[in-house]
């Protein structure tokens, strides 16, 4: 998949920000996905659900939607069914844990759901790249003990719902590449796009966009 933005597509992904778009093109372009949706940065979680029956009314042909589930799960999902539900869409009281799809009894737009990190437990993108870490790695663990250390000695500034993005760019910055984003860290082979997770989440997004693709 290209990295330019193509608003050409009937088809849209829905992305929180930056880093999502770039983490999902990486992994498009390791699977090598044809192009038949364009990555949409909506620059906020609030601006993606406001984007969410817009693209339904603009008949957009698949729609995918990729959020994070922060501290609330539960509460993520029951967002996108208080927006979902009255605009005719059929959705079960909780997450499919190998990513959402749904069809709707007023509207041709099919909408797919996957919440990060692994739709069954709260986190974010960050929490998604630390499952991608490879088991046998040897600096995660110094990585986590530097954290801990810095929490005892109250030095950290960052909210505990961050903890995972902290952990993860002090994971990249001891790689070959210091600083390496996460969009990067899977090109450079540094994160296992062959994780379970990952081919999962590949599986989803042809399941929705390329339903006759299967990996």
């Amino acid at each position: 998949m290209s990295t330019h933005y193509k608003e050409e597509f009937f088809s849209k992904l829905l992305v929180e920000g930056n880093d999502d778009r770039h983490v999902i093109l990486a992994i498009c372009q390791k699977f090598n996905l044809p192009e038949t949706f364009s990555i949409v940065d909506c620059k906020g979680v609030v601006e993606l659900l406001k984007n969410i029956p817009i693209r339904i009314k603009l008949r957009d042909q698949y729609v995918g939607i990729l959020i994070d589930a922060d501290t609330d799960l539960s509460a993520r999902w029951q967002q996108l069914r208080d927006i979902l539900i009255p605009l005719g869409y059929l959705m079960q009281n909780i997450p499919d844990e190998s990513g959402s799809i749904f069809k709707s009894v007023s509207s041709n737009t099919v909408i797919g759901i996957w919440i990060m990190p692994n739709n069954q437990v709260n986190g974010m993108l960050e929490d998604f790249a630390h499952i991608l870490i490879p088991a046998d790695d040897v600096s995660l663990p110094y990585a986590e003990e530097a954290l801990d250390n810095l929490e005892r000695n109250s030095v950290t500034r960052f909210s505990n719902i961050h903890r995972s993005k902290a952990l993860i760019h002090t994971w990249l910055a001891w790689q070959e590449s210091p600083g390496t984003p996460m969009g990067q860290a899977i090109t450079k082979s540094y994160l296992n796009h062959n994780h379970e997770l990952c081919i999962s989440f590949v599986d989803w997004l042809n399941r929705l966009f390329n339903p006759d693709i299967q990996i």
